[in-house]
């Protein structure tokens, strides 16, 4: 039967563990707040230029660029984006979830990974797939050099020829208590069609526009930073549903090890209480005996 030392014992463990989910539930707020904001300015330029893209697309009959040339998809290149280190719930689980039931999917194809992340390089090595790249320690703090790099590498590999299809596998932050798995397809690009615009996407598809250069110099010009910015842009989002996942975790953490304490107190109270009346009844016994 544990004595009361062992439960101050544990009483003072469990304190020390509350203090360090805290701390660490301040520093993921903090964390997330900047996260937060960069994720949220990165979404509008990403999106309008990947319409812009798409839309120069549907006006030219044969696109003539490295990077528009469709294949039958033979070989994928798959991009994961997980967290650097766990304390975050399940976020890193799902998204290797989701991963790997993308690249079961397509198990008869050839397959190469670029995992971005810590825990997602780890537990794709182990599961032995091949890697065209890895990029550990990008994401607390995440910056357009490594997007850009990335995008070289996404970028030559295509144009070479060696890969058919790019893959993005990210988790999209859409609130501090929930996340959206995506997979999105990077290359090759779809060109807009009218049914994706809605009524208001089937007006604007029928608008041409004047263009001071070729179409296709254009396309050359924006295709590069297409793939930078989408990339830039998932990254932002991966470190923002990370630290949200993380302050969630560590917040149910710390409220947890409160209600540890409180019954672990309960219980040393019930058994010190015990003990005293023990004490007492021995003392009162004792002295009726003598008398």
């Amino acid at each position: 039967m544990a004595t009361l030392l062992d439960f101050r014992r544990r009483i003072r463990s469990v304190k020390n563990t509350q203090q360090i989910t805290r701390a660490m539930k301040f520093v993921a707020a903090a964390r997330l707040r900047r996260a937060q904001e960069s994720a949220l300015a990165a979404r509008p330029y990403a999106t309008e230029l990947t319409r812009l893209l798409r839309s120069i697309m549907a006006r030219i009959d044969e696109p003539q660029h490295p990077l528009l040339v469709k294949r039958p998809e033979e070989r994928i290149l798959a991009v994961v984006l997980t967290g650097e280190r766990g304390l975050a719930g399940a976020f890193n689980t799902n998204v290797l979830r989701k991963a790997n039931e993308f690249l079961r999917g397509h198990k008869q194809r050839k397959l190469s990974v670029v995992p971005v992340g810590k825990k997602g390089r780890d537990a794709l090595k182990r599961a032995g797939f091949t890697f065209a790249a890895e990029y550990i320690n990008v994401l607390a703090k995440v910056e357009f050099s490594v997007a850009r790099e990335i995008a070289g590498l996404v970028t030559e590999l295509y144009t070479k020829d060696q890969i058919d299809a790019v893959y993005l596998i990210f988790s999209e932050f859409k609130s501090v208590m929930t996340a959206n798995l995506k997979i999105e397809k990077l290359l090759p690009v779809e060109p807009e069609t009218d049914a994706e615009g809605g009524q208001g996407g089937a007006t604007q598809s029928q608008v041409d526009y004047i263009y001071e250069q070729p179409p296709e110099k254009l396309l050359g010009a924006l295709l590069p930073k297409y793939i930078e910015a989408q990339i830039l842009r998932t990254m932002l989002e991966s470190s923002a549903a990370e630290y949200a996942a993380r302050m969630t975790a560590m917040e149910s953490a710390t409220r947890n090890a409160g209600e540890v304490i409180q019954a672990l107190t309960l219980h040393m109270n019930k058994v010190r209480q015990a003990a005293i009346t023990k004490e007492i009844i021995e003392i009162v016994s004792g002295a009726s005996h003598g008398a």
